[in-house]
């Protein structure tokens, strides 16, 4: 892709996004810039990636022609004011916060500015990222077909409608969270009953994973796949009901309903 790209901002989603799109050769290290507050960062930065790091976010405003807004939801404000002259004529702004609409950030910048409001999640850091987004009316057939190029480079990316939006962190941009506590919790259970550590974590890992494959290569529904498993009077039903009986899926609604509201609140 003949396009450059800049991150402000450089927390774990920045890294994730920009160790994927450098891993899928989209781009070159060249064509890629990255600011941070920290000396601690930007050396940490510039060892990882490969990129150049700077402290100054003018010169990666101006640098780039793709630009991924990597900061706080509540830092967006002094930031765009610092850097919407610097920003090209025709570059294509990137959002990764919660809550950050797509008008009110051309209330911030201006009317015509290309506005992408992303939600991506950790796993794009090993190509396997889920993304959801939406665009203004200002991106192009062309600009889409960049965007959805660089989303996909780490992951599978899905264009939604925007009040949609504030439900996407609940579903996939927090939930390798859950997943993390899911197959920790799994491994312990493997180390009660005897297996070594690092072989618990394994095999609990390569289950989820295989578990995920299924439903995306299947099309069947996960319930129908969770029966398949259940044998009456089995082994697995015994754990399903032990897992209904201490409200399973009524923890994981409730955790989604709490990072919702969270995540409109952010915006607020």
């Amino acid at each position: 892709m003949d396009k450059t790209i800049g991150f402000i901002g450089c927390g774990n989603m920045a890294q994730a996004i920009m160790g994927g799109i450098l891993k899928s050769g989209l781009v070159d290290r060249q064509s890629v810039r990255a600011s941070a507050r920290t000396q601690e960062t930007l050396d940490m930065v510039r060892e990882k990636f490969g990129v150049k790091a700077t402290n100054d976010n003018l010169d990666v405003a101006a640098f780039s022609d793709i630009v991924f807004l990597a900061v706080k939801p509540d830092q967006y404000k002094d930031l765009i004011e610092s850097i919407k002259h610097s920003l090209k004529k025709d570059s294509i702004i990137i959002t990764i916060a919660a809550g950050i609409t797509i008008e009110w950030m051309e209330e911030q910048i201006s009317p015509s500015a290309k506005i992408v409001r992303t939600m991506p999640n950790t796993p794009s850091l090993v190509g396997e990222g889920m993304t959801a987004y939406c665009v203004n009316e200002e991106i192009t057939e062309s600009d889409l077909e960049h965007v959805q190029a660089i989303l996909e480079s780490f992951g599978k990316a899905e264009k939604i409608e925007e009040s949609l939006m504030d439900a996407i962190p609940a579903v996939s941009g927090s939930s390798p969270a859950y997943v993390f506590m899911f197959i920790e919790a799994l491994a312990d259970g493997a180390v009660l009953q005897g297996i070594p550590r690092n072989l618990a974590y394994q095999l609990a890992s390569q289950a989820v994973l295989g578990a995920a494959k299924m439903v995306l290569e299947t099309g069947t529904h996960p319930g129908e796949l969770k029966d398949a498993v259940c044998s009456p009077g089995g082994a697995t039903i015994e754990a399903v009901a032990a897992l209904e009986k201490h409200q399973f899926k009524g923890a994981v609604l409730s955790a989604m309903e709490a990072c919702g509201r969270k995540s409109k609140s952010l915006g607020e």
